[in-house]
């Protein structure tokens, strides 16, 4: 059997490995000699597959940020159709990564109608559809939907789409999660030190507008208490030399780390974080954070005033629940002393750190059950003998 998937940025490729491991489980289990290759990052490469292009370095949000990316996103969209036609799979499954998967999935819907597609973490469109035809043109393509969210399954069921509930992926990523102690031994953390981890950027333009504003919020922090260590979480190594720099020039007590991120957040007494995927690793590991982000003014200035973006919670952690588990700090709100004040309020007030973690497990019961990725991947074989 043979299998295509496409996913893009470091969190579509995180997903896709685990499901990738999880297909050759099952393909093993049913005695299937299994092949999947597509387009996506090192995690995938590591799990399996194999990787056409690589589409964890070319991603952005905004119309501006988004020019440099348009032509090796063509070009990496043309090689999976090349390969497509070379070598046609059994079925394609499409990963988060909205924009280019909407043309890769039209494209094999005109051209190649009998190859089933499934879509897995689709687009919030449940939260907030900017662009209605969006969500019209998945559903014209997506022959299943494997939903992460209740709230999802229920918007693509009444948008007349085949959908199955499957919960979501982290809760099987979490099993993998040192305890507190171990993770704090592996860093060689002493025990009076207060350890704040940063996840400020897994595109390159998070790099301009969060980075500075996050190391003069901890530059703040560090000021009121010096006994406050930093971890900064490196997304990809060619980041390094960007949140380096910028440390120094805070003249920050930190250490940028690209290992195990589950072992950093297990070590933290609280999170600095991107709005993203890694709001919902935070939550599930019990760790207080501040969620901040910022784009382009004129980007914003064109979602606010033309596009009408209106979202009452951007965190996924939020959004489960539709309140604010954790502070959002949006754009003019995104200050340091804003990110200072809520990250010493998380640290040291106990009450506030106790209504977190009441909060973190209402939400958790909201995402399902462990054996998320082989629940997936059971319907996606079940689904394909029933054809």
């Amino acid at each position: 059997m043979r299998i295509a998937i496409s996913t893009g940025e470091v969190s579509g490729d995180l997903q896709g490995a685990m499901l990738i491991a999880s297909l050759f489980k099952q393909a093993d289990l049913l005695g299937v000699d299994l092949e999947i290759y597509g387009l996506g990052g090192d995690r995938m490469r590591q799990a399996g597959a194999t990787i056409l292009a690589d589409t964890t370095v070319i991603s952005s949000i905004g119309l501006f940020e988004a020019i440099p990316f348009i032509l090796p996103t063509y070009w990496s969209q043309n090689l999976l159709k090349k390969y497509i036609k070379d070598y046609p799979p059994d079925l394609v499954i499409l990963i988060d990564y909205v924009g280019p998967n909407l043309v890769i999935g039209s494209y094999l819907k005109r051209h190649y109608p009998h190859i089933p597609i499934f879509y897995y973490i689709a687009p919030q469109s449940w939260i907030w559809d900017p662009r209605p035809q969006d969500t019209r043109e998945l559903v014209s393509f997506t022959d299943h939907l494997l939903a992460i969210f209740p709230k999802e399954a229920t918007f693509f069921h009444q948008q007349g789409l085949s959908v199955s509930w499957v919960g979501h992926p982290l809760l099987d990523r979490m099993q993998s999660a040192p305890s507190r102690e171990n993770a704090r031994k592996s860093l060689d953390i002493k025990d009076d030190e207060i350890v704040v981890s940063i996840f400020p950027a897994s595109r390159r333009q998070e790099l301009k507008y969060l980075l500075p504003v996050i190391c003069q919020g901890c530059a703040l922090l560090q000021e009121k208490s010096p006994n406050i260590r930093f971890l900064f979480a490196l997304s990809l190594e060619r980041y390094r030399e960007k949140i380096e720099a910028e440390i120094t020039k805070y003249k920050l007590k930190a250490i940028v780390a690209q290992r195990n991120t589950l072992e950093i957040m297990a070590a933290s007494d609280l999170a600095i974080a991107k709005s993203g995927t890694v709001n919902l690793e935070l939550a599930l590991l019990n760790i207080p954070q501040v969620v901040v982000y910022r784009l382009s003014p004129l980007t914003m200035w064109i979602a606010r005033k033309i596009l009408k973006f209106s979202v009452a919670h951007l965190a996924p952690s939020n959004i489960v629940l539709n309140r604010d588990i954790s502070p959002e700090l949006i754009q003019e709100e995104a200050t340091p002393e804003r990110i200072f004040q809520e990250s010493i309020d998380l640290i040291f007030n106990p009450q506030r750190r106790q209504t977190t973690m009441d909060d973190y497990q209402t939400m958790r019961s909201e995402l399902g059950e462990v054996g998320v990725c082989d629940r997936s991947c059971q319907e996606i074989f079940s689904r394909l003998q029933k054809q």
